[in-house]
């Protein structure tokens, strides 16, 4: 097993700034016997054998935003914060106490200059707070939001800042940031109209339904009966892949009412991978984890560091070799397939007592790092807690996630040494 890498202090410098390549053919990076200097085929020849060294490296650390007095929150492991081309990061910030009510704002990471998209938003919780994604290719970012217990989903156009209410009595589900359909679904703890999985499209405007919660349970009835016991169902929370072609989502069975903030509002189980394209479900598994699409939109990893094949007939999965997976991991693909990155419980891992850490590792197996561990037990006191959330940049090279070590929820990005 890897002796886990743990950074003897952050660094305070805004990440401002990708990394430069090197200087004169040499690379240089921070290593427990201090600064060392790589020749490049030298690092990429390490790099093809292990992609993990890079990570081994001391990687620098920082939170992407230093201004004081607020939570920076990204909404999820399976949203990338940063927009396609790099140069901008996507947060909710909020100085609310339960982080909650806010901003969606983006960040100029050459400048560190900010906009703000939307204020006095609010949303569920710190969990996810308002969803916020890119889409079409970072020249929109979507959101979701709550106005005296009614739901809507909003797109802001990024140049002009004109917004857009696309939909209401929906929530967001994610969809891919270099393409225009957004996947949404109805308010699960209270089941009314809209118990399907719609898309809206950004390039004509128009939401089509595109998976009925009837069709599901016509394919998968013996499975709903037993768990849902004959209670009103809706699809929920769905995630596109990286194609667009395909969907997975979770099933809910309302509790009725509207108090969205309690924990037992729906009763939430199962997974369900569809087809768009063949306008049929796929796939489906009893048990909802983690889940994540893999680049490939036909695998997805989920917690246990398992790989599931959708297009196998029933579950059928490889697990990682010699890589952690720690309790209460979200676990997540870097965008060229070679790279996961999880967090967790750190403790078992060479953490202190109580500490989560963001874990990377090979998915070939057999190598793997720790590259922080942080007290998670404070930040936002929502009463849905905010975890890390880790996820990589489109070019692989940083790692988004959320830390709660302090007064405060920061957003922390991570960039490979």
């Amino acid at each position: 097993m890897n002796k886990p890498t743990l950074p003897d202090q952050l660094s305070r410098r805004r990440f401002l700034h990708a990394a430069g390549g090197g200087v004169g053919g040499l690379m240089l990076g921070l290593t427990p016997t201090g600064l060392t200097r790589l020749h490049a085929a030298d690092t990429v020849a390490l790099a093809e054998a292990d992609p993990v060294a890079a990570w081994k490296s001391r990687p620098r650390i920082a939170p992407v935003s230093m201004v004081p007095g607020r939570h920076t929150i990204h909404s999820y492991y399976v949203a990338n914060p940063e927009s396609p081309d790099g140069k901008r990061v996507l947060f909710f910030s909020s100085t609310h106490p339960a982080g909650y009510v806010g901003e969606v704002r983006i960040m100029d990471r050459a400048t560190g200059k900010e906009t703000v998209l939307a204020e006095n938003v609010h949303t569920e919780d710190a969990h996810r707070v308002a969803c916020q994604q890119w889409l079409s290719g970072g020249k929109r970012v979507a959101y979701h939001e709550v106005i005296d217990k009614k739901w809507r989903v909003v797109v802001v156009d990024v140049e002009t800042l004109a917004r857009t209410v696309v939909a209401e009595d929906r929530q967001v589900g994610f969809g891919q940031p270099a393409g225009d359909l957004l996947p949404m679904y109805g308010c699960h703890w209270n089941p009314g109209t809209h118990r399907d999985l719609e898309l809206w499209d950004a390039r004509t405007g128009q939401i089509t339904t595109r998976a009925t919660i009837a069709e599901v349970q016509a394919k998968y009835g013996e499975w709903f009966a037993k768990e849902f016991k004959g209670k009103p169902c809706s699809i929920f929370f769905p995630v596109l892949s990286p194609d667009g072609k395909r969907v997975f989502f979770k099933l809910a069975a309302g509790g009725g009412g509207d108090n969205f903030m309690a924990k037992v509002a729906s009763q939430r189980q199962g997974i369900v991978c569809y087809d768009l394209a063949r306008s049929a479900c796929i796939w489906q598994r009893g048990q909802w984890g983690h889940p994540a699409w893999m680049p490939d939109s036909r695998h997805i990893f989920e917690v246990g560091n398992i790989v599931i094949d959708t297009d196998a007939e029933g579950f059928k999965y490889t697990k990682l070799k010699d890589v952690p997976s720690p309790r209460g991991s979200h676990p997540s693909v870097r965008p060229d397939s070679k790279l996961m990155v999880t967090d967790g419980i750190s403790e078992p891992i060479g953490g202190k007592p109580g500490e989560w850490g963001i874990v990377v590792g090979n998915m070939a197996g057999g190598s793997w790092t720790m590259i922080h561990s942080f007290d998670q037990t404070k930040g936002a006191k929502s009463w849905r807690r905010n975890d890390p959330h880790p996820v990589f940049s489109a070019d692989g090279k940083r790692i988004y996630y959320n830390v709660s070590d302090g007064e405060f929820s920061r957003l922390f990005v991570a960039e490979e040494g």
